[in-house]
């Protein structure tokens, strides 16, 4: 075990999320990459683990698997260090209500998402991602198995990829190039300080994540152009978010913020994205694309 100051080119990136300190890394196993560790804050003292070569960037590992309990199980089994099982079985420990386990349900999408890449909705993305200029820093919301941000890596300095779900981070972590890195993450309580990115990408999260909190996250990073898609469906019940945005408002509200419509995406897309569910079920949509860039005039955060 080694205690260093971080200096791998991801992790240079990271802040705390409860406080924005800058972190360090304790290191208990590593080869092509950190295999194994966990991320520290001096100042505050959270942790974050790196399992698998998966770090995980919650405020509250307990609250991230709370509705994961198969997951904690599973990061029980595959931790080799006696300091990150302790960590996953006290965090365990302190889960008061167990919600809907969305494991399986993140398992299934990872499948999901690997059969239906021959979708004209990534052939239509990468056109439009291919005609924005090479940048130093970019960041994809909701990067899923990676496809789109393996894609970015071939054009720009550094990628980084974030996304909720610990199985789809697993797949991404796959083959990914050198010069990207991903993490488990929530896209409203980032690890990255009030860092500026070059690009910012978010395709088809807003019916996952409360759309005008979302927005106000992303329109604090973005540092040059925006890239994202819907397909505006918030017929979830339950789980449905609290304001639905359609491609009138979510336009109306990016103009209100300054940004300026590119690529003739100031009017609506209607571009087909084909979802492989199984043999028998495929979801077939509609999705909407903006490619956006910052006005000089603009105003962005709060």
């Amino acid at each position: 075990m080694s205690l260093i100051k971080m200096h791998e080119f991801s992790l240079k990136y990271l802040r705390c999320i409860n406080c924005k300190s800058e972190l360090e890394l304790q290191v208990f196993e590593k080869s092509d990459e950190i295999e194994e560790g966990i991320i520290l804050c001096n100042n505050c003292g959270a942790k974050y683990p790196i399992i698998s070569k998966v770090p995980i960037l919650w405020t509250n590992l307990s609250s991230y698997l709370s509705n994961r309990i198969q997951l904690g199980g599973y990061l029980m089994n595959n931790a080799k260090n006696s300091k990150l099982k302790a960590m996953i079985k006290d965090s365990l420990a302190k889960i008061s209500k167990n919600l809907e386990d969305l494991t399986d349900l993140e398992k299934r999408w990872v499948v999901t998402y690997k059969n239906s890449l021959k979708s004209k909705f990534y052939s239509r993305i990468k056109n439009s991602l291919e005609k924005i200029p090479k940048s130093k820093l970019v960041l994809e919301h909701g990067c899923s198995i990676g496809y789109v941000a393996k894609f970015l890596a071939k054009k720009h300095e550094t990628v980084i990829g974030i996304d909720q779900s610990f199985f789809a981070i697993l797949e991404a972590k796959k083959n990914h190039p050198k010069n990207m890195d991903y993490f488990v993450a929530n896209s409203l309580f980032l690890p990255f300080g009030n860092r500026k990115f070059d690009l910012v990408v978010g395709l088809n999260v807003l019916e996952l994540i409360e759309p005008l909190d979302f927005l106000k996250i992303v329109l604090s990073q973005l540092g040059g152009f925006l890239a994202i898609s819907d397909p505006y469906d918030f017929e979830r019940g339950k789980n449905s978010v609290r304001v639905r945005l359609d491609s009138k408002s979510l336009r109306e509200e990016l103009r209100k913020h300054g940004l300026v419509f590119i690529q003739k995406t100031e009017k609506p897309s209607f571009i087909p994205w084909k979802l492989n569910v199984n043999d028998r079920l495929s979801l077939n949509y509609r999705v909407d694309l903006i490619v956006a860039r910052n006005s000089p005039s603009g105003s962005f955060g709060s």
